[in-house]
């Protein structure tokens, strides 16, 4: 197959966010694939290897933020000729989306039940959700759409539920993990992580990774730790603007000595290696990387049933999954993880259900499906 030209269009790079990461692991797997690059990207933290097109129109407030993104990439598009464009955002532009933040309808759906009245009654008004809605609907329903990469066969699920696109224009590729970085020999870092943040070398810790702690499902995470004996230690590693009030939380919970706020970390590896557990119990989650890497560390994970990643659980066997707000369900597995052979035996179950998914297993299928694509056009 010929070299191929791909732009790819993001946003905005956040070293700990985990889109903006597949982002860069997909920049490099396909750059040892004869795929030549364009970055289409609003702020972006290096160029190497790849052009990289600006986009930075003036905006105030996140809906004219994206909407004037949109409109400036889809410009600055039209300007070059690319055999596929592929976005990691909701335009209507491109041949090919990556649907790695899910479908925004569900994310409201499921946000909902978290909220009393007058939370779902704001979020139904907010006018930024409208325009997510709107522009989510027309780059579904756009002629120029080919293809939509799904991180989980849930995302797949829910575009045909609320789009009914046809299943050979949805194709689920699973986010790869570097399973050489991310190993069971993080262990070397347990005790220096756990002196830094004051965690006893005997606790049992759980560990937290990610930013938006309300749809990461924080408040049923500490609901659940309040339920867990004394040598049960949580360490939260990520940012919120309201952290804070989450703090404040742990606190009235009587868990201000077990529960540690270690804010946003650039290399979360060394975390990984301290941890005995991953717990991510969130409200709506597509694949989340951190769930991945976890495995591939050979740590057990507890999660939700609408993170895109239970799919890789197997409960009992190298993870437990339930219901995002169910507290007792989420205390009962944190509860069975306790015992050290049962980590023992989930973890190693855990990296042996990742192996397969490495870099350039996912690489490999992208390069699969443009090659499809272009064979049709």
């Amino acid at each position: 197959m010929k070299s191929l030209t791909i732009a790819l269009v993001r946003q905005r790079y956040a070293p700990d966010g985990g889109a903006e990461r597949f982002v860069a692991r997909a920049i490099d797997a396909l750059k040892a694939q004869d795929v030549r690059l364009t970055l289409v990207a609003r702020e972006w933290s290096s160029g190497d290897g790849f052009e990289v097109l600006t986009c930075r129109p003036f905006h105030v407030g996140s809906l004219w933020r994206d909407y004037a993104f949109a409109r400036c990439a889809c410009r600055t598009l039209a300007r070059k000729k690319f055999d596929l464009v592929q976005s990691h955002e909701r335009i209507a532009c491109c041949d090919v989306y990556r649907a790695g933040d899910g479908v925004h309808r569900e994310w409201l759906k499921q946000r909902a039940r978290a909220l009393g009245w007058a939370g779902r009654l704001r979020l139904a008004l907010n006018p930024y959700h409208a325009y997510v809605k709107a522009a989510e609907k027309a780059m579904f329903t756009s002629p120029r759409l080919k293809a939509v990469i799904c991180n989980s066969r849930m995302v797949r699920d829910e575009i045909k539920q609320y789009f009914h696109l046809s299943d050979e224009r949805l194709t689920v590729i699973y986010s790869g993990v570097d399973t050489a970085v991310y190993h069971p020999d993080l262990r070397k870092h347990r005790d220096t992580i756990r002196a830094r943040h004051g965690i006893p070398s005997e606790a049992i810790l759980y560990l937290f990774v990610g930013s938006g702690f309300e749809r990461k499902g924080i408040s049923v995470l500490l609901q659940a730790m309040s339920k867990l004996p004394e040598n049960a230690f949580l360490l939260v590693v990520g940012r919120d603007k309201q952290a804070d009030r989450y703090q404040q939380r742990a606190h009235a919970l009587g868990l201000s000595r077990r529960v540690i706020f270690a804010g946003a970390q650039e290399d979360v590896r060394p975390y990984y290696g301290a941890a005995d557990v991953l717990t991510l119990p969130s409200l709506y989650d597509p694949f989340p990387n951190v769930v991945l890497e976890a495995m591939a560390s050979g740590v057990p994970v507890v999660t939700s049933l609408k993170c895109g990643a239970a799919e890789l659980i197997e409960n009992g066997k190298n993870g437990f999954a339930c219901d995002a707000l169910d507290v007792e369900g989420q205390a009962a597995f944190m509860q069975t993880l306790l015992d050290a052979e049962t980590r023992l035996r989930m973890g190693l179950a855990a990296r042996q259900t990742m192996e397969p998914l490495t870099l350039m297993a996912m690489s490999d299928r992208l390069v699969q499906l443009y090659g499809k694509l272009l064979a049709k056009s």
